[in-house]
Parts: structure tokens; C-alpha cells; sequence
């Protein structure tokens, strides 16, 4: 038995805010320095992933994602210091939830299995 945990932030509305899908995007921006390279390797389109990150951008109210237009070596798609101190912060608190929720389940659950196994053979 395992447990599996996923971790998103929803507005007051319930509209999905942040989540693994957009910190994936914004990683693939980064190393990429393309928006559609970053969707093609997400397996979304373009107009997809640059609509979350628009919806992120007007939710915080900050610019996330940089673009310069042309073939200049400074061309292309990059993250602000906002959208990778996003990230981290959201990586962290996903690690901090899995590694408790993984410690969790195994004092209720992995701790006690052998006698929940036994209970219910004599039921």
C-alpha cells in the first residue's frame, strides 16, 4: 500500500490558481527560454499554457514570464525572480504535505497493518 497526494492552490472561488501542471510550464520556460517549447514538452499547446500563465500573472498581480520577440541572442521567453520564487516556495510546501502525508499514513496505516490484516481475518 501506498499513498499518492496532489497538491494545488484554488482561489476563494475555487478557480485553480497554482499546481504542479503551471510550475511544470514555468520550468520548461526556463530551461527552454520558449513558451512553446515549454507546452511541447508539457504536451499542451501554446495558446493552453500561455493562458495559465496569464491567469497566474493576473491572480498575483505581477509579471511571471518575460518575452522578447526577434532572433537576438537575448530572444526568447524568461521567468522573473517572482515565477521562480513561486516555484520554490510551492515545491516546498508539495514536499512538505507528501513528506508529512507519507509519515501520516504510515503510523495509521503501515504501523497498524498487520493487526488491521488480523482484525479483519476473524471477522
Amino acid at each position: 500500500m501506498e499513498i499518492k497526494v496532489k497538491v494545488w492552490i484554488e482561489d476563494e472561488n475555487r478557480n485553480l490558481i497554482f499546481g504542479s501542471g503551471k510550475t511544470e510550464i514555468l520550468n520548461q520556460i526556463d530551461q527552454t527560454g520558449s513558451i512553446a517549447k515549454a507546452a511541447q514538452n508539457v504536451g499542451m499547446n501554446y495558446k493552453k499554457a500561455w493562458s495559465h500563465i496569464k491567469i497566474l500573472e493576473e491572480y498575483i498581480e505581477d509579471d511571471l514570464v518575460l518575452t522578447k520577440k526577434g532572433r537576438a541572442q537575448d530572444s526568447g521567453s524568461k521567468l522573473t525572480l517572482k515565477a521562480k520564487e513561486l516555484m520554490k516556495l510551492y515545491k516546498t510546501l508539495d514536499a512538505d504535505i507528501k513528506e508529512y502525508s507519507q509519515k501520516r499514513f504510515k503510523e495509521l496505516f503501515l504501523d497498524r497493518e498487520s493487526n488491521i490484516v488480523k482484525e479483519s481475518k476473524n471477522v
